[in-house]
């Protein structure tokens, strides 16, 4: 299983020891699906297509087996449950991903959002936080977003 949440974010810093590479993909791999957990749930409902984007995108995009894709969910949406804020989420992806890696993220977040077809204010709200606990400026925000869109 290590060898496909490697290939889900292929990303790690440097570590002494495997071990403590596999506990930091791991937990990019979390810390990166919470985030689209909290978007799919921000609005107060998990659709069954939201649940369907985010599992065809672990699945296409990162080479994930439904199981393993189902199991990254069920895990990122317990700690999303856990946790205080997105903050812990966004420090590991922070101190781990370059910005058009992060940029990759919220055109996956983008992707969520335009499920339904329509953006609503809680969603909004939270692509603005994230925006700014990702540290990512509002032009690459709305280009991530015109890409997105646009290319439906």
């Amino acid at each position: 299983m290590i060898d496909m949440v490697k290939r889900f974010f292929s990303k790690t810093r440097a570590n002494n020891s495997n071990t403590a590479e596999q506990n930091t993909v791991h937990d990019l791999c979390v810390a990166t699906c919470a985030l689209f957990v909290e978007m799919a749930r921000i609005d107060g409902t998990f659709s069954q297509a939201e649940l369907e984007t985010i599992l065809s995108i672990l699945k296409e995009k990162y080479g994930l087996s439904g199981e393993h894709a189902d199991a990254l969910i069920e895990e990122a949406d317990k700690e999303r449950d856990q946790s205080v804020d997105l903050w812990q989420f966004a420090r590991l992806i922070n101190e781990n991903y370059s910005t058009d890696e992060k940029i990759e993220i919220v055109e996956t977040l983008w992707q969520i959002v335009y499920v339904d077809g329509k953006m609503d204010q809680y969603e909004h709200y939270l692509m603005n936080k994230l925006k700014n606990l990702l540290r990512l400026s509002h032009s690459q925000l709305i280009d991530a977003k015109l890409k997105v869109k646009y290319s439906r």
